[in-house]
């Protein structure tokens, strides 16, 4: 009788250790938050200029300045006319009034007083190598007074620019483009130039009656001769 108790309490201790070993508690799974991020990707990034838009411009709408502003003084009488690659300064004639450029493609502009009525006097650059040859400039320059003929064009250097110029006088025609008058000008004349050198060329342009720029051909061949490079 001792023996079968013995047994059954045997059998009995054995299924209850077997009965905690399948229900003991599983083990912990991984956390499902994620780890926090690194500083390195929680740093903001600077935004960017959207494209075509300058990098520093807040958008704000105020234009960023011309290239080509500031260039003309008019308390000296020394001009400056810039270029990509390099530039120039020339003094103005006396008695030439400077005044504001017009266009965006005037680096210098000026009225020149006379007996006949003002005169107009510009300085032109379109990029470094810009505005055609010298011939096709001083043909063209020609082909606007009427009664010209062929006049014949000068040349010089001076301080290491070379000037190609001319002297055409007649009828000042039309021009629709802002460099000459808005009407036929009888008894006209027109001073043209082209400056060659590093950052250039420059085109140098005066128009008006004759009895103005006829008296100023030796002024305007002094300014010419005042070409320097710009310091």
């Amino acid at each position: 009788m001792t023996r079968h108790v013995l047994l059954l309490t045997l059998l009995l201790l054995t299924l209850c250790a077997c009965g905690k070993q399948e229900t003991a508690a599983p083990a912990p799974e991984a956390s499902s938050s994620a780890a926090p991020p690194s500083m390195a990707e929680t740093t903001a990034t600077a935004p960017t200029a959207p494209s075509g838009q300058p990098a520093g411009d807040s958008g704000s709408g105020v234009a960023p300045l011309s290239p080509h502003a500031g260039l003309i003084d008019p308390q000296v009488n020394s001009q400056q006319a810039a270029g990509a690659a390099g530039g120039i300064d020339f003094d103005l004639p006396k008695g030439w009034q400077s005044q504001k450029p017009s266009s965006s493609m005037r680096l210098a502009q000026a009225a020149i007083p006379g007996p006949g009525g003002n005169g107009d006097f510009a300085v032109f650059f379109f990029g470094p190598g810009g505005g055609g040859p010298v011939d096709a400039n001083i043909e063209r320059w020609v082909g606007q007074v009427d009664g010209a003929g062929k006049p014949t064009p000068e040349t010089f250097e001076t301080k290491g620019y070379k000037v190609t110029w001319v002297d055409a006088k007649g009828t000042l025609k039309p021009s629709g483009m802002g460099t000459g008058p808005t009407s036929p000008v009888p008894n006209g004349r027109l001073y043209g130039a082209v400056v060659e050198g590093p950052g250039g060329p420059w085109f140098f342009k005066a128009t008006g009656p004759d009895a103005t720029l006829g008296p100023q051909r030796d002024a305007f061949v002094g300014m010419l001769k005042s070409v320097r490079g710009k310091k």
